[in-house]
C-alpha cells in the first residue's frame, strides 16, 4: 500500500510538472522571433562551459536562462552578426569562462573576424580570470569594474598523487601501460612526477603561456618582454591594470555604454542579448541558406554500450553504439552533402573507439568528412579521428597520447585491515585475472602486458594508415606524449591548424563548391526536449543524473582523472595521463 501511495504521488507530481511544461511550451510556440532594432548593439554574456552538444530542452525561462548556447550556436551567432546591417557593435562580456584552449581560441577568432566588418566591439571585465582577459583582447576597447581584481598571473597546471593515502588504507592501483610517457595512473603508484610526465607536461605549458604573451602582445601594442614583466606583478588590482595598459580603462558598465552610444553617435543605446538574437533567423540578418554540412559532435569519454545507455550530452559520454547508429542516421540523411566531424574527447574505452572509428570510416566513403579538433583530442579520441580524412587541430589543442593502459584496484591489504575475508574457487588459470582482492603475478602481468602491446599495435596501425604513414615514422611522436597542436602539426600528426572555418574551408574543394557559396552548419545531434529525454528514456535519465553526481564529486576531489564508469567495465583504456587544467 505505501508503494502504491507513492507510486501516486509521483505520478501526480509528474503529471503537473508535465503540464507546466506543455503550457510554457505552447506559450514559447505561439511567440515571435525577436526583434532587432536598427542600430542594435549585441551584448555577448559569456560564462561557464561553452558545450559541443545541444543541452536538453526545458522550455522554462527559469531553466532557459540557464543553458548554455554550444559552440556552434556561437559561431552561427556572430557569423550572423557580421553580415546583420542592423548590427552595428558588439559589447562583449566574459565572466568565469570555463573552457579549454581550443574553444577559446574560436571564440576569439569569431570576435576578431567581426571588428574585420569595421564595427567596433567592446569588452567589460568583471573579476577576470586569464581566459576572460584572453577573450577580451580581441576587442577594440577593454573596460574593467572599479576597484575589481583582474586574477590574471601566468599560468599554472597542478597534479595531485594518492600513493601515500592509498597505502595508508592498505589500497594498491596496479597499472600496466603500452608507452613510455602513457603514465595514466601514476597519481596512484608513485608520489611525485615521473620525468616523463614532468618534460611532457612542461612543454603544454611553455606552449600555452607563450601564446597567452604573444596575444597580449600584439593585441596591447607591447612587446612580448614587457608583457611578461608585466604579468609577473599579477593579479591587478583595476588601477594597476590601467597603469600596465592591460586595460583601457577602470568604469562602471554604464559608463562604458555612454562610450558605446557616443560612437555610435545614438541617443541611447540599443541592446539585443545573445540569447535573444541566438533565435534570430539568419535569413533575416541578410544569410542565405547553402549547401547543408552536417557538424557532428563527439563529446566526453568513450564507453563501451547498448543503446539504452545513450551516447552522449551535457554528462560527458560517448556510447559506442547509439554513437554508431546516429553515424548512420547522418549517412542516410540525403540534405546533407558533407561532414565536419568534431571531437571533443579524452578517450576512454579502446574497444569502443575501434567501434566507433569502423562506423566513421564508412560514413567517410559515403560522404567527403573533415575533422575539427575541439579543446581535446587524445588517446581515443585522437584514434576517432583517423579516417584518413583532413584533420584540423587548434594551435593549442590537446592531441597526441598514442598509447594504451590498463588498471586494476588491489584491495586485499584494506580488507585485512577492516576484518574482511575473501575466499575464491577458480577453474582456469587466470579466472581471476581482475580479481579486487589479489595482487597480479608474474604470469598475469605477463599475461595483461601482452594483451596491452597488441592492442598498442593496433592503436600505431590504424594511425599509420590514417596519417598515410609508416608505423616507424609515427612511433617517435607515440609512447603516449601528449602534444599541442603546433608540435601535432610538425609531426604530421594532424594537417592544418585553425577551427570551424579552416574546416569548411578544406570541406570546400571535396564538395565541389567555391569559396563565395554559402554553407549551413547543421548541428548532430539535435537538440533534444525535455519531453524526449523523460518520458522516452526515464531509466536513462536516472543512470546519467548519478554519474553526473559522481563525476561531480570527483572533480571537487581532485580525481577528475578517475572514471568510475570506465574503470569498472575494465579492458585496455585509450586515455591520457592527466586531465589538465590550466589556471
Amino acid at each position: 500500500m505505501k508503494k502504491f501511495l507513492l507510486g501516486l504521488i509521483a505520478g501526480f507530481l509528474l503529471a503537473g510538472f508535465g503540464a507546466v511544461v506543455l503550457v510554457f511550451a505552447l506559450a514559447r510556440a505561439g511567440d515571435r522571433k525577436p526583434s532587432v532594432p536598427d542600430g542594435a548593439t549585441l551584448v555577448v554574456k559569456l560564462s561557464g562551459e561553452v558545450p559541443e552538444i545541444a543541452p536538453v530542452e526545458i522550455p522554462l525561462p527559469m531553466f532557459e536562462s540557464q543553458s548554455p548556447l554550444t559552440l556552434h550556436d556561437l559561431w552561427e551567432l556572430f557569423r550572423k552578426a557580421e553580415a546583420d546591417n542592423r548590427i552595428k557593435a558588439v559589447v562583449l562580456e566574459p565572466s568565469g569562462v570555463a573552457v579549454g584552449w581550443g574553444k577559446v581560441q574560436e571564440l576569439r577568432d569569431a570576435v576578431t573576424r567581426f571588428r574585420k566588418t569595421g564595427k567596433p566591439v567592446y569588452a567589460y571585465l568583471r573579476s577576470p580570470q586569464t581566459k576572460d582577459y584572453y577573450l577580451a583582447t580581441a576587442a577594440d576597447r577593454v573596460y574593467i569594474a572599479p576597484e575589481d581584481l583582474m586574477d590574471v598571473k601566468g599560468i599554472r597546471a597542478e597534479l595531485s598523487y594518492y600513493r601515500r593515502a592509498l597505502d595508508k588504507i592498505g589500497v594498491q592501483m596496479e597499472i600496466e601501460h603500452a608507452g613510455k610517457f602513457k603514465d595514466f595512473g601514476t597519481n596512484y603508484t608513485h608520489d611525485a612526477m615521473t620525468p616523463e610526465t614532468r618534460e611532457s607536461l612542461g612543454a603544454l605549458i611553455d606552449g600555452i603561456y607563450g601564446h597567452l604573451i604573444d596575444t597580449i602582445s600584439a593585441s596591447r601594442n607591447k612587446t612580448p618582454e614587457q608583457v611578461r614583466a608585466i604579468v609577473d606583478e599579477g593579479p591587478f588590482l583595476a588601477a594597476e591594470a590601467v597603469k600596465h595598459g592591460l586595460v583601457d580603462a577602470a568604469k562602471f558598465e554604464d559608463e562604458m555604454f555612454d562610450e558605446v552610444k557616443e560612437k555610435l553617435k545614438q541617443d541611447k543605446v540599443r541592446k539585443v542579448s545573445h540569447r535573444d538574437y541566438s533565435r534570430v533567423p539568419a535569413s533575416s540578418a541578410g544569410l542565405s541558406t547553402g549547401t547543408r554540412i552536417a557538424l557532428l559532435a563527439g563529446q566526453g569519454e568513450i564507453y563501451r554500450g547498448g543503446a539504452a545507455e545513450g551516447f552522449t550530452d551535457d554528462t560527458g559520454m560517448i556510447i559506442a553504439a547509439p554513437y554508431t547508429k546516429l553515424l548512420r542516421d547522418v549517412g542516410e540523411d540525403v540534405s546533407v552533402k558533407g561532414v565536419i566531424l568534431r571531437i571533443d574527447s579524452p578517450g576512454g574505452d579502446a574497444i569502443a573507439s575501434e567501434e566507433i572509428l569502423h562506423e566513421i570510416r564508412k560514413l567517410s566513403k559515403k560522404k567527403p568528412m573533415v575533422i575539427s579538433m575541439s579543446d581535446i583530442a587524445a588517446s581515443g579520441g585522437y584514434y576517432m579521428a583517423m579516417t584518413g580524412d583532413p584533420v584540423v587541430a587548434y594551435p593549442y589543442t590537446l592531441t597526441g597520447s598514442i598509447g594504451v593502459v590498463f588498471g586494476k584496484l588491489n584491495l586485499k591489504g584494506l580488507y585485512d585491515k577492516i576484518g574482511i575475508r575473501t575466499e575464491t574457487i577458480k577453474r582456469g588459470k587466470n579466472a581471476d585475472i581482475d580479481s579486487a582482492y589479489k595482487p597480479l603475478d608474474a604470469a598475469a602481468r605477463a599475461k595483461l602486458k601482452a594483451g596491452i602491446d597488441a592492442t598498442y599495435g593496433t592503436f600505431l596501425a590504424r594511425v599509420a594508415e590514417g596519417r598515410k604513414k609508416k608505423r616507424e615514422e609515427i612511433e617517435p611522436y607515440a609512447e603516449g606524449r601528449v602534444w599541442l597542436g603546433t608540435a601535432a602539426r610538425q609531426h604530421g600528426l594532424v594537417d592544418e591548424l585553425g577551427g570551424l572555418d579552416k574546416a569548411i574551408d578544406l570541406l570546400r574543394p571535396r564538395l565541389k563548391i567555391d569559396a563565395k557559396e554559402k554553407v549551413e552548419l547543421v548541428l548532430y545531434p539535435k537538440r533534444k526536449s525535455i519531453f524526449e529525454q523523460v518520458f522516452g528514456e526515464p531509466d536513462r535519465v536516472l543512470t546519467l543524473a548519478a554519474r553526473s553526481q559522481i563525476r561531480a564529486a570527483l572533480t571537487r576531489a581532485g580525481l577528475e582523472h578517475f572514471d568510475p564508469v570506465l574503470w569498472g567495465k575494465g579492458g585496455f583504456l585509450a586515455i591520457p595521463a592527466y586531465s589538465l587544467k590550466v589556471e
